[in-house]
């Protein structure tokens, strides 16, 4: 696929917000559907955070209108507008599970990623009792990792797997942990920091000999890179909405047949008793439409991006002095950068390129405000003082080459004038 330069100002430069959904095109992002301007004030401003999370796609909008409107309804209501919306919550739930090649009695829907981690986390821990032991990666989403230490405080045992230098933590280290007492392991399949793919393949074979069931965080994964349950072998998979282009509000658990899973909200027959409490209907509409459109789009998504991210890294190295890419090396997300610069604090540069117009992050949003080094990159052998001068890009699906060209100019200005300061005597 072409990419186009385009020139700052122009249409997709960066003149436009980097919400604009602008027609089909290469220099567009092929993110069709409607213009957001008519929602978001103009203005020099452009995203480039999308692991934290990604705009709402204006058909997944679309889609999503009538049940905010005149399509209301309960679906557990028995009369006309309950079975329309029972029948807008199956569909969208049957193409969640398309998504990951899962069937849609296999999905369970949620609020949040956290909430079903933390779901799959907690059942573990009251079907062992206390007893026994967890095995996560010491990269693992907060989520999981909080969860984790609550049952650990509680007397369980908790094995944290660090990962190699390259990000990726390494499958046979993560199995010669496993015991026969083990309850539950957790590996994500796709970072959120710095994009890395995690064996979860090979580590669920591992967990099969032992007959212990794998949670695999996919959240950031799901709509970038092709998850196919069977493949992975995992026992539960969990999926977030707001990451690929849906909306806030809506997840999925996938749980393989057989595997154990106790209700996490109680007082109703929804989700199969699992998970009480009126469905969502406006927000798991979108979810079902953001999955169609994610699996019928990801390859030529991924390919863009990917090229997109490539010369962004070039340019860096080639521009910034001392500039560091992490993980280049290994299997990654296709549109995640982390970049690190020495002699310069990443939260510093965040506000800085802010003020410049362009959204960026030093890490996790679900760990921002603390100025501790990011634990996933001290686990990764990373010094703090390093981990302190990195941030994250990330694309999306509406992100031009113009404004991924502008977004390296300023950069580079902005982490010149950090040194500069940093520089002068006191």
């Amino acid at each position: 696929m072409a990419i186009l330069l385009g020139r700052p100002g122009a249409a997709g430069g960066l003149g436009d917000s980097g919400y604009n959904a602008r027609p089909g095109g290469a220099d567009s992002g092929d993110f069709p559907g409607g213009d957001l301007a008519k929602l978001v004030p103009p203005m020099a401003f452009v995203y480039l955070d999308h692991n934290a999370t990604t705009p709402l796609d204006p058909r997944v909008r679309e889609a999503m209108l009538p049940w905010l409107g005149e399509s209301f309804g309960n679906p557990s209501s028995l009369h006309r507008r309950g079975r329309a919306a029972r029948g807008a919550v199956d569909e969208a739930r049957a193409r969640v599970a398309r998504l990951v090649g899962g069937r849609p009695e296999e999905i369970v829907f949620a609020a949040s990623g956290t909430e079903a981690n933390n779901a799959v986390v907690a059942t573990a821990g009251r079907r062992a009792g206390g007893r026994g032991r967890l095995v996560l990666s010491a990269m693992e989403h907060p989520s999981i990792r909080a969860a984790a230490e609550r049952l650990e405080a509680a007397g369980m045992e908790v094995a944290r797997v660090p990962p190699g230098p390259d990000g990726v933590v390494p499958a046979a280290r993560f199995a010669a942990e496993l015991t026969p007492d083990t309850r539950l392991a957790c590996l994500m399949l796709a970072n959120n920091e710095v994009g890395t793919l995690q064996p979860v393949a090979e580590v669920a074979r591992a967990c099969r000999e032992l007959g212990v069931p794998l949670l695999a965080d996919a959240v950031q994964a799901a709509g970038k890179v092709p998850v196919d349950a069977a493949a992975l072998g995992a026992d539960y998979l969990v999926l977030g909405a707001h990451k690929l282009h849906g909306p806030l509000g809506a997840a999925a658990l996938w749980v393989r047949p057989g595997a154990a899973l106790e209700p996490f909200l109680t007082g109703g027959g929804q989700e199969r008793r699992l998970r009480a409490g009126t469905e969502n209907v406006p927000a798991l509409v979108g979810f079902g439409e953001a999955a169609r459109l994610a699996a019928e789009e990801l390859a030529e998504r991924a390919a863009r991006l990917a090229t997109l991210r490539d010369r962004l890294e070039a340019a860096v190295r080639e521009r910034i002095p001392d500039a560091r890419c992490h993980s280049t090396g290994a299997p990654r997300l296709p549109q995640t950068s982390h970049l690190a610069f020495p002699g310069v604090e990443g939260e510093a540069l965040m506000l800085r390129l802010d003020a410049a117009g362009y959204a960026v992050s030093t890490g996790s949003a679900c760990s921002s405000g603390r100025p501790e080094p990011s634990r996933t990159l001290l686990a990764m052998g990373i010094a703090p003082e390093e981990a302190l001068a990195s941030i994250r890009v990330s694309l999306g699906a509406p992100t031009t080459a113009a404004e991924v060209e502008g977004f390296v100019e300023a950069l580079e200005r902005e982490v010149g004038a950090l040194r500069r300061v940093m520089a002068r005597p006191a």
